[in-house]
């Protein structure tokens, strides 16, 4: 098998899967419970969230454990906005936002809000003079992703947050799914910040929300004490624990893996290069993910003809809702291409080999469906 839909979800860590086997066999108590078990039991929920919080470099008040990324979007972005909405009802957010960012704001638009777009320049990068001339009197929340899962565009958030620093009633959320593991992110000016464990070879199931201790939000789930009043629920101890476990292993070694990762990147590039295979991930995107289009081919007819042959990618975001990819028409102002997008997503475990017959067999499949539709034609 070849796998190369990391951006999807990655295999479980061995030793993070131990670790969350080892936790449900010997720690029974529900964290709530005042007898000795749920003290055992918090108290190792309390050693994970210290060290999740050393790693990010937040505190650990801070951390509101949810069931995943989208779960923590939602949390992120309807909290403020029905908190706050007596401020105001406009936000910001861009084109290349996940489906979990996208469906929330598209609820809120029903209720009365008002969502608007900012300019991104050739590689998708946001116009900072846009954002700043877009800001307004009843703005709440700017919402954007430190990279986009589709083509892997990095977004400035450090420069974003310094900005928005100057308007302290506009709270700063991103989603940061796609970068845990794979970057170092200073999260010091931003407000709520997403994760998901399975992005960085944790289990599924388990995620957080990153919300300021200044920051008040009104919760998603309402009912019962948890490890925070803004998320009700007894908290999965296991899966927090392994999600630590997880969030520490992603950064050992990391100059290491991502030095091994952009190698196989510029190698996949140059090989599609030579083979007339349209790149739409500008050089500058994360090395992690890297998006192609086959014009005249159904993305879907491609990824099912390469699992023949139990080679895995994706033809975009694993939620997205709709047939073509919103980010790529967003930088390519290409429907063509954004219709027949692939995306490929890489990983330190990913080798060249594997990647030497992806693009083998992707060659091959490309001629064979060409034949066969000029044949049609």
């Amino acid at each position: 098998m070849i796998y190369l839909d990391y951006s999807a979800t990655t295999p479980v860590n061995e030793e993070v899967l131990n670790s969350y086997i080892e936790t449900t066999k010997k720690i029974i108590g529900n964290p709530n419970s005042l007898h000795k078990l749920g003290i055992e039991a918090k108290s190792l929920i309390d050693a994970a969230t210290r060290q999740i919080a050393n790693i990010l470099k937040v505190k650990p008040n801070e951390i509101i454990y949810t069931s995943g990324a989208s779960e923590a979007n939602n949390t992120a972005i309807k909290g403020i906005c029905l908190k706050y909405q007596n401020r105001g009802k406009h936000i910001i957010t861009t084109h290349l936002e996940h489906s979990s960012i996208v469906e929330p704001l598209n609820y809120l638009k029903k209720q009365g809000f008002e969502v608007e777009y900012v300019n991104l320049d050739e590689n998708g990068i946001v116009d900072l003079e846009d954002l700043k001339k877009k800001i307004r009197k009843d703005t709440i929340l700017v919402t954007i992703a430190s990279i986009n899962s589709e083509v892997g565009i990095v977004q400035p958030i450090k420069k974003i947050a310094a900005l928005l620093r100057k308007y302290p009633k506009i709270y700063f959320h991103s989603d940061i799914t796609q970068s845990l593991g794979k970057e170092q992110i200073d999260l010091t000016d931003v407000d709520l910040a997403s994760f998901s464990a399975q992005k960085f070879y944790g289990m599924k199931g388990i995620g957080g929300l990153i919300k300021k201790e200044n920051v008040v939000i009104e919760p998603l789930i309402h009912g019962g004490k948890s490890t925070t009043k803004d998320r009700s629920g007894t908290p999965a101890t296991a899966l927090i624990v392994s999600m630590a476990k997880a969030l520490r292993l992603a950064y050992e070694n990391l100059e290491e893996k991502q030095k091994y990762v952009k190698e196989i990147n510029i190698f996949l590039r140059n090989e599609l290069e030579k083979n007339e295979i349209t790149i739409n991930s500008p050089i500058s995107a994360i090395p992690n993910i890297l998006n192609i289009s086959l014009e005249n081919i159904k993305p879907e007819t491609i990824l099912h003809a390469l699992e023949e042959k139990e080679i895995y990618i994706s033809t975009k975001t694993a939620c997205a809702t709709n047939d073509s990819s919103d980010a790529v028409y967003a930088i390519t102002k290409d429907e063509e291409k954004a219709k027949h997008s692939l995306r490929i997503s890489l990983s330190y475990l990913t080798t060249k080999k594997e990647l030497e017959i992806f693009i083998t067999e992707l060659v091959r499949i490309r001629s064979e469906l060409s034949s066969l539709y000029a044949k049609k034609d």
